[in-house]
């Protein structure tokens, strides 16, 4: 569906003149193309390049600035109550922040939770995070929404001074995200074994004491809640990096083998990861795949992917399941998307956006193998999409018997 671009759309003239600083401005934000949106500096002084983007989502901004998917983007917030609940050490999707920066309409809001453990500004500058506030966010987003997601720096500088055509050669030499492996920045270095348990009231994160399956898990930037879920779910848990062999995950003897969610552009990621894939689906192994390997599994199966104009990011998306016929909210973020027209003889659509149409699930028809775009591991419907880690089971189960 084609949209009319906004009548109040911004001028995006590379004139810094045309973009006056505010008298009390301690941070900025460069496009690319000359832009400039001033406001006020939070968390860590500095600066950041990425690429910038939207998320729609009314909670979880802790989970999505841990994010390794987020890695080279900054991350623009539609919603305007960023901070409400607070920071704590149980919201965190990874040890660190992957996302470059973030963009508020609005200052943080002090937190009212009684899970909160600290201030959000002061999470983000112990982390080294810069953000910005008094940006006119619906602008900004629609702006990203008609034009693309476009290149850009943000800059915190409590004196209020900065180097602007040295941020806008910054902005203007970053190369973007199509052909960027971003996977081996965000996976990690070393194999590993998880057993935590999903999050209960009371109770914290539960343990994995009697696992049925075993499952190994390839690292492309994968979130904490899916090894969770995985594990809740009766499997021990072997994580190896974005990078192993299929000979080192196979010598793990596995059940079922996940292929993570992740940053960067699936085909630049896929040079080494697809032929790992390949002997894998050779040997009949039973695969599921989430987000980024939803993308490298349907390389593997011959599928081609391409970068989206603005992407999906949010956790109000719903898709539905052409299987069930039922639709799921669902959370996501990705800015690459499988071309439904090189889907290959076996492999079925299973899942598709009700926002645009895209390809949201594949399946083999010859092989045990499964993916899908979104993150079943979230919370948005809440629970609409958990099925998945039990159809993944069962899928297992199915090929032992």
């Amino acid at each position: 569906m084609s949209r009319k671009k906004p009548t109040d759309a911004v001028s995006f003239a590379p004139d810094f003149g045309a973009f006056p600083r505010p008298v009390g401005a301690t941070g900025v934000v460069v496009l690319s193309d000359g832009t400039l949106l001033w406001g006020k500096g939070l968390g860590a002084e500095g600066a950041a390049v990425g690429e910038v983007v939207f998320n729609t989502a009314m909670t979880g901004y802790q989970e999505v600035l841990t994010d390794p998917s987020y890695c080279g983007q900054i991350i623009t917030f539609t919603f305007p109550h960023i901070g409400n609940v607070g920071a704590n050490a149980e919201d965190i999707e990874s040890p660190t922040p992957y996302a470059r920066g973030l963009i508020l309409r609005t200052d943080i809001t002090a937190p009212s939770n009684w899970r909160a453990s600290a201030d959000l500004s002061d999470w983000l500058a112990s982390h080294r995070l810069t953000g910005i506030a008094g940006i006119d966010t619906r602008k900004l987003t629609r702006r990203i929404r008609d034009l693309g997601a476009p290149t850009g720096v943000i800059a915190h500088a409590e004196n209020g001074e900065f180097d602007l055509p040295a941020l806008l050669a910054q902005a203007q030499a970053w190369p973007g995200l199509n052909g960027m492996d971003l996977a081996k920045d965000v996976s990690c270095r070393q194999t590993y074994s998880w057993d935590e348990g999903l999050w209960t009231l009371g109770q914290g994160y539960g343990r994995q004491t009697d696992p049925k399956l075993h499952v190994v898990a390839i690292d492309y930037g994968a979130k904490r809640n899916i090894l969770r879920c995985l594990a809740a779910a009766g499997c021990k848990v072997t994580v190896v990096p974005a990078t192993a062999s299929a000979e080192d995950v196979l010598r793990h003897a596995p059940d079922g083998v996940f292929l993570s969610n992740g940053p960067g552009d699936p085909a630049a990621t896929g040079v080494y990861a697809v032929p790992v894939i390949r002997d894998l689906l050779a040997k009949n192994v039973p695969i599921f795949g989430i987000c980024l390997g939803h993308q490298l599994l349907s390389l593997a199966l011959g599928m081609k992917t391409h970068k989206m104009a603005t992407g999906h990011r949010g956790a109000n998306h719903p898709v539905k399941d052409l299987v069930s016929g039922k639709v799921e909210i669902t959370s996501q973020n990705h800015g690459f998307v499988v071309d439904e027209a090189t889907l290959p003889a076996g492999v079925s659509v299973t899942h598709r956006s009700l926002f645009d149409g895209s390809v949201e699930g594949i399946a083999c028809a010859d092989r045990p193998a499964f993916a899908v775009q979104y993150h079943p591991e979230a919370s948005p419907g809440p629970t609409d999409s958990h099925y998945l880690f039990t159809r993944f089971i069962e899928m297992i189960a199915a090929h032992r018997a």
